[in-house]
């Protein structure tokens, strides 16, 4: 029997389709009572053990044989975590006009997390960019968003994120940087089963973020919160990403040509520099907003899907752009090059 494909002309990412179905099934059938304490429990446990993946994957080797691209990664790291930021901040005039307060609220929280992993370096293979730097980008910009992250929304978000306080921080760390190291710890053991079943842990991965979005939208349909958003509203929110996506894409790729770096090395850094990861986002956002994630995490899901589709036709024209010269990337004969050449929602 033939395995059934995702048409590759189709635009829309099947994971979007399964957090739309979950988020629907939230609003029809929201946890309550003693069934909503049970979710909320279990998917605590998810969060923790999903970043114990993370923990156990992120290659130490890895990392440190890509410091050579120190500068490269610098750039990323800024793109990620100072200038998103910056205009996340700078969109605050928008409110209330084109956007509620919990609304910019998720779009500034957007813009703290860090970037993907998964379809950069996909999105920087299609495009015959520096695969190798991708790869040490994006694990570089999942490790330091552990812990910048939280930080920045505790200094930009305050009240607005649930009410950060030493509580909060301890609950951070417990839930998201204790498993990390267990799993970077552990790694030298179980880093070879982890490796067989790569494709089971992936499942896990997906479906413990599942039982996060909907534990988040049924607190949500719980609190009422929907009733602050309209389709204007939506429509607002999707114009200001689509502005803010395209700002960022053409400062990683013009602002790294004036860094003077060379073609394939612009192509990791536009990739890398220019997205925000909605597997870690989403457990974060569940951590920091509480009662308040549904409405937190709706502009990182719907940014999610906006930045693979631009992506994915940046990337295929950048197939086509001329041979590039070799001297300021990955050699030909690099195995990690064509690596992750699946999009994922990474």
């Amino acid at each position: 029997m033939k395995r059934l494909k995702w048409p590759s002309w189709l635009p829309i990412d099947p994971y979007i389709l399964l957090l739309l179905g979950t988020v629907g099934l939230a609003a029809l059938l929201p946890a309550r009572g003693t069934a909503a304490d049970v979710t909320s429990g279990v998917s605590t446990a998810a969060i923790a053990f999903l970043f114990f993946l993370y923990g156990a994957r992120l290659s130490t080797r890895e990392a440190l044989d890509g410091l050579r691209h120190w500068r490269l990664h610098i750039t990323v790291l800024a793109c990620t975590f100072v200038v998103f930021p910056l205009l996340g901040l700078a969109a605050r005039g928008l409110e209330p006009v084109f956007l509620t307060h919990p609304l910019y609220t998720g779009l500034l929280f957007l813009t703290l997390v860090p970037s993907t992993i998964q379809s950069s370096i996909a999105f920087t293979s299609i495009a015959r960019g520096n695969v190798p730097a991708a790869i040490c980008a994006g694990s570089f910009s999942s490790l330091v968003g552990i812990v910048v992250t939280p930080l920045l929304a505790a200094a930009l978000l305050g009240d607005s994120g649930g009410g950060f306080s030493a509580d909060s921080l301890v609950e951070i760390v417990l839930q998201l940087l204790v498993p990390f190291a267990a799993g970077q710890v552990l790694r030298r053991w179980i880093g070879g089963f982890m490796a067989r079943h790569k494709k089971v842990l992936g499942l896990v991965d997906r479906g413990s973020i599942l039982l996060v979005v909907y534990t988040a939208f049924s607190e949500g349909m719980v609190q009422g919160v929907w009733h602050q958003v309209s389709p204007v509203r939506l429509a607002g929110l999707l114009a200001v990403e689509a502005v803010l996506l395209a700002v960022m894409l053409a400062l990683t790729w013009y602002g790294a040509k004036a860094l003077g770096f060379g073609r394939e090395d612009r192509v990791a850094i536009q990739f890398a520099g220019s997205k925000k990861s909605l597997a870690s986002g989403l457990p974060m956002a569940s951590v920091l907003f509480g009662a308040h994630a549904s409405l937190a995490v709706l502009p990182l899901m719907l940014f999610h899907q906006m930045q693979l589709m631009v992506c994915a036709v940046i990337a295929k024209r950048r197939s086509r752009d001329p041979e590039p010269d070799r001297a300021a990337g990955a050699p030909d004969d690099d195995p990690r090059v064509g690596a992750g050449s699946g999009v994922s929602s990474g």
